[in-house]
């Protein structure tokens, strides 16, 4: 039989997984100073600014994307269609959530491609997970309007983050405990449920072998459930820790800890991390700057210490994304090949290009990681387009061929090419 079985080809061995992909988006609020964040040079060989600068041990995983417009226009002021059109591409509802000069909008009109990515994953089972997507807040406050949300499960369905690593923990781990208590429980009921069937009839006997069938479905979401679980949950989060303004950093801190934990032990594979919202007033003083964040972002170019301050906050935020970098390039892929920044593309973004202008052009976009397998290392710039083309490219890029996304008028030229 040897040389028989030598001819043979065993499907099942060769049959491999592919490898995850997993995506970020990060927000931070109220433009950027571009002459500090756009490289001059363009294609490899470009030198960062100071914005981006803490970010410089990953330049060579690195896109930053001039010239990417968010051309969305209809109801709204620029600081909602900024927020809710950055990850829909799609024009906002008309309705009376009054924006500044008095344009009114409503929710957007359609999903975000984080929501959509989420659907796409979630609807094959090799790449399904327990949550899908986590959207993850610092800051971000219980107020609901089209300046605080950005991500949408379609139209006029916004979902909100979770701004506090308490219920975040508590989403991701909370059930564990009451997971092992229930299997006890089950335990017990699986042995009573044999005694009594003994000495019931038939009609009794099948609502008996009703609830044995149900008790084994649950049983087998908690087995699903812990051995989703790669690696122990981590341990409780410290008490203590406040949702208020001075408590960003360490809020920041332990809410990138949970999503790598949750990636480590693949929860999700998509997520956003918001920092505050659109006109986000975050006070920074660990920074020594005592002003709100978004009046200092109305500052005109022409101060100079505004300007420094903007500098100052945009750095901050870049490496709070340097952080994000860190912990995956250091952390192996579980059951993988490579680092998880190998399998990770970081989406890095704002509402608006500049914040006294008010403008959507030229929306800062910065990518990080390996996820999406484009060709990283560069400096790239465009001419006015559609930031739609982006959002395919994400689409793509995590192997869901989109024809268009969001306002198709915008997507005639397919997906950026960027790989």
């Amino acid at each position: 039989m040897l040389p028989l079985l030598g001819g043979l080809k065993l499907s099942a061995a060769e049959t491999k997984t592919p490898a995850k992909q997993r995506i970020v988006f990060i927000f931070s609020p109220n433009g950027t100073v571009p002459s500090e964040f756009w490289p001059d040079e363009e294609g490899s060989k470009f030198k960062l600014k100071r914005i981006l600068a803490p970010l410089a041990p990953y330049q060579n995983r690195m896109l930053t994307l001039k010239g990417v417009n968010n051309m969305i226009r209809g109801d709204g002021d620029s600081h909602m269609r900024g927020m809710s059109c950055l990850l829909t591409g799609i024009e906002l509802f008309p309705g009376n959530i009054m924006g500044g000069g008095g344009q009114p909008a409503g929710w957007a009109s359609g999903p975000s491609i984080d929501q959509e990515l989420r659907r796409f994953l979630q609807s094959q089972p090799h790449t399904k997970t327990r949550f899908g997507s986590l959207e993850i807040g610092v800051a971000v406050g219980n107020r609901a309007d089209p300046w605080t949300r950005w991500s949408y499960a379609g139209p006029n369905q916004p979902v909100a983050p979770i701004s506090s690593p308490y219920e975040l923990f508590d989403k991701l781990y909370g059930q564990m405990k009451e997971s092992e208590n229930l299997t006890s429980v089950l335990d017990d009921l699986r042995g009573d449920i044999t005694k009594v069937s003994q000495n019931v009839d038939a009609a009794d006997r099948a609502l008996l072998d009703q609830h044995t069938t149900a008790l084994r479905e649950l049983e087998r979401n908690l087995q699903d459930q812990k051995d989703q679980l790669s690696i122990q949950a981590p341990a409780p989060l410290p008490a203590g820790i406040l949702m208020e303004n001075d408590s960003i950093p360490a809020i920041t801190h332990w809410q990138t800890e949970l999503l790598m934990s949750a990636f480590q032990n693949d929860l999700s594979r998509v997520a956003t991390f918001q920092f505050t919202n659109s006109v986000g007033g975050a006070r920074m003083k660990w920074l020594g700057i005592e002003e709100g964040h978004h009046s200092i972002s109305h500052d005109p170019d022409l101060n100079t210490t505004s300007m420094e301050k903007l500098v100052k906050i945009n750095q901050w935020f870049a490496e709070q994304v340097a952080y994000l970098a860190k912990r995956l390039s250091e952390t192996p892929e579980p059951n993988g090949q490579g680092s998880m920044l190998d399998h990770t593309t970081l989406v890095w973004t704002n509402e608006l290009g500049k914040g006294n202008s008010h403008t959507l052009e030229d929306i800062p976009w910065m990518l990080l990681g390996g996820g999406l397998g484009f060709k990283t290392g560069r400096s790239l710039k465009f001419t006015k387009e559609p930031h739609n083309r982006l959002l395919m490219a994400f689409a793509h890029g995590m192997g869901n061929p989109l024809k268009s996304f969001g306002n198709p008028t915008l997507c005639a030229k397919g997906p950026l090419p960027l790989t």
